[in-house]
């Protein structure tokens, strides 16, 4: 149903634009479980956020961070020490601000969530959207 055109439409590039931090090949993992209780309280804010389009990302994340913190970042930074799911890549230095891949997959997110979608839906849409296959 997705695919690389959606990884255009999301990140603005032909094929998936992967962030210069990782390799290109990414290992797949399953999807983190939402962690019980977590809220957007680690997410940057406005004055953390300079780039207007890249905050508005960040404010949709700010709304779901339930749903977020259930999907895997696909742009390699999963395997790293303190990341968690793409919630992670929201908070703390913030490197979704650089990252397409971060930001298309919480584009994605937020829409097929707001459109009713089951996390597990959205799950598979992020995977057949971002993988690399």
């Amino acid at each position: 149903m997705f695919g690389s055109a959606t990884a255009v439409l999301l990140t603005g590039r032909p094929g998936l634009a992967f962030c210069s931090h990782v390799p290109r090949r990414v290992l797949v993992g399953p999807h983190p479980d939402p962690r019980p209780g977590i809220d957007a309280s680690k997410v940057l804010t406005a004055k953390e956020v300079h780039d207007p389009d890249v905050l508005a990302i960040f404010d949709k994340v700010r709304e779901i961070p339930e749903v977020v913190d259930g999907i895997r970042c696909h742009c390699g930074c999963a395997a790293w020490d303190g990341f968690y799911s793409l919630l992670s890549c929201y908070e703390g230095g913030g490197m979704a601000q650089a990252c397409l891949i971060c930001q298309g997959q919480a584009k994605l997110v937020y829409k097929l969530h707001r459109d009713g979608w089951s996390l597990n839906g959205i799950r598979v849409s992020v995977d057949a959207a971002f993988s690399e296959s």
